[in-house]
């Protein structure tokens, strides 16, 4: 017989609403409201994505997703705290390099990295690819047996990218794991040429965004004309990088398209709204 629950049976499994960091300024996008003492309503930054929310990073190659799923792994585990990255793209010694070019950069001791980072590599497993249980098997025992409390996989696309007709039932499998064993997560998805830039779309169309939590779009813009150097006070050549939440069912959340920009250190560095820098470029000119 199907199970059903009054509304109020639900108190005392609902998670608590506070944020899990970043390391970026994403940290104060997110916000819940409370009434303040005199009856007006106040928004209060989260301090970091949802806690237990499943979010999903995408855009074009080469617009920071991979760097900001990074920055999230070393924040939280130089905090102290146990991060399982699965990595469906690049070989573990290569993640190992950029995790450690992370870590110097945001002034994180290594050694708790070493400690706090748990790594499964389907990147050389075709067994763990291609057979979503055999990957969430080994999923589960990492984290029963390291105390996970926070999960990366980069990327989730990696694990239907021949058969995107099984996006869908794929990342609802996923989804489903992580909200089981009451993690925080980040699912990193590519886009098609064919998808727009800015969009939530990925490739599986929009099987991932309507499941997930939440969406954050990264995007980047070449500046090739006399109109985009006139709008954004850039010169030809330039890069222009944007980030934006889409949405995110379980808070509020800041709407805008902000400019960020990928440090020399590589690291994530969220600037302003676009229209403000639209703006102080124009003053410039």
């Amino acid at each position: 017989m199907a199970e059903y629950f009054e509304l109020g049976e639900l108190k005392t499994k609902a998670p608590k609403l506070f944020g899990i960091p970043t390391g970026t300024k994403l940290d104060e996008m997110f916000y819940k409201v409370e009434v303040s003492e005199d009856g007006k309503f106040v928004k209060k930054p989260l301090g970091g994505i949802p806690y237990l929310s499943i979010m999903n990073l995408t855009g074009v190659p080469d617009s920071g997703k991979s760097v900001l799923a990074e920055q999230f792994a070393v924040t939280q585990a130089g905090n102290g705290y146990k991060v399982l990255f699965v990595t469906v793209e690049s070989p573990a010694n290569f993640l190992y390099t950029a995790l450690k070019q992370k870590s110097i950069a945001l002034g994180v001791d290594f050694s708790k990295l070493e400690e706090n980072i748990v790594v499964i590599d389907a990147s050389q497993s075709e067994e763990l690819r291609e057979n979503p249980r055999a990957l969430l098997d080994t999923m589960a025992y990492a984290i029963k047996e390291k105390k996970i409390t926070n999960v990366i996989i980069d990327s989730i696309t990696g694990l239907y990218e021949h058969r995107e007709m099984m996006a869908r039932q794929i990342v609802r499998q996923f989804f489903n794991f992580l909200k089981k064993w009451k993690q925080t997560g980040l699912f990193v998805s590519q886009k098609r040429s064919s998808q727009g830039s800015d969009t939530a779309e990925a490739a599986g169309g929009l099987a991932v965004a309507h499941i997930v939590d939440g969406t954050i779009v990264l995007d980047k813009k070449i500046i090739d004309n006399r109109w985009d150097v006139s709008l954004y006070g850039l010169p030809i050549g330039s890069v222009l990088r944007t980030i934006r939440i889409d949405g995110c069912r379980l808070c509020g959340h800041d709407s805008r398209t902000w400019v960020f920009e990928i440090t020399e250190m590589g690291t994530i560095d969220i600037i302003c709204p676009l229209h403000e820098f639209i703006k102080k470029m124009g003053k410039k000119e």
